[in-house]
């Protein structure tokens, strides 16, 4: 199949709402030659694939727990000059998902560190992998009733069965050491076996203060950034943007 006609199919798919379609086109193409399929046949194959994966895509989606589905086609590089929108891209071929690495998207409030992290998890959603999302604060809350309640193993399971787990929002709330402890033990025991993709208002070198202890902290990252990309982020905030243009646009009305 030619670069142009691949070009084409990839344009066709999206428009129609079915991006994945044009990853799978070739293997289609494959089945369709040894099966000596007509073009009805095939026609067939390709819409019937199409809306079986698109559904197992929405039902990803419905479990993921995401707080939206946002793209990177709608973050706006333009206001992180200082972002490389090539390492962020570089993600989204998820090569780290494939080979069971981690990323992890540093900087402070409001610069769209969990935009991304969703974007990725979409992304990784729509190539067929599983995902879950959450706030560290819950699940270190959920961690701690499921061993309250004696069902601690079980419910490390909801962090550890995921190809993706999205860990946001790390750093804004300090942690006890017990505590640290359960995040630790999600840490090791997805080290190699799955990705993290996760989110925090502070720099690694802070990590000791947000978990309580600096060698439980060292043994946390130890594991996380053993393989990982890390992106740092460091422009203006998008919310509060967005504020002072409303304040402006009250401010001209009146």
């Amino acid at each position: 199949m030619s670069e142009l006609v691949s070009t084409r199919i990839r344009n066709t798919a999206g428009k129609l709402g079915l991006p994945h379609l044009a990853e799978t086109i070739r293997e289609y193409t494959r089945r369709a030659d040894e099966g000596r399929m007509g073009y009805l046949d095939f026609l067939d194959l390709v819409l019937s694939e199409a809306v079986r994966d698109d559904r197992r895509f929405r039902q990803g989606l419905r479990l993921s727990k995401l707080p939206h589905h946002k793209t990177l086609d709608e973050y706006d590089f333009s206001f992180q000059p200082d972002l490389d929108p090539r390492k962020v891209k570089d993600l989204a071929t998820l090569s780290f998902v494939d080979g069971k690495a981690n990323a992890a998207l540093l900087g402070p409030p409001g610069v769209g560190k969990t935009h991304i992290a969703v974007a990725l998890a979409v992304a990784a959603c729509r190539a067929g992998y599983s995902i879950y999302f959450t706030s560290l604060d819950d699940m270190v809350r959920n961690l701690k009733a499921a061993e309250t309640a004696g069902r601690l193993t079980n419910k490390l399971g909801t962090y550890l069965r995921p190809s993706v787990l999205v860990v946001d929002e790390v750093g804004y709330q300090p942690l006890e050491r017990a505590e640290a402890n359960l995040v630790f033990q999600v840490i090791s025991k997805r080290y190699e076996k799955g990705s993290i993709i996760l989110t925090s208002n502070k720099t690694f070198s802070e990590w000791g203060q947000v978990f309580g202890d600096e060698v439980l902290a060292t043994a946390i990252l130890d594991r996380l950034l053993h393989h990982c990309e890390v992106i740092s982020i460091n422009g203006p905030s998008y919310r509060l943007k967005n504020r002072l243009t409303a304040i402006e646009r009250e401010n001209d009305v009146a």
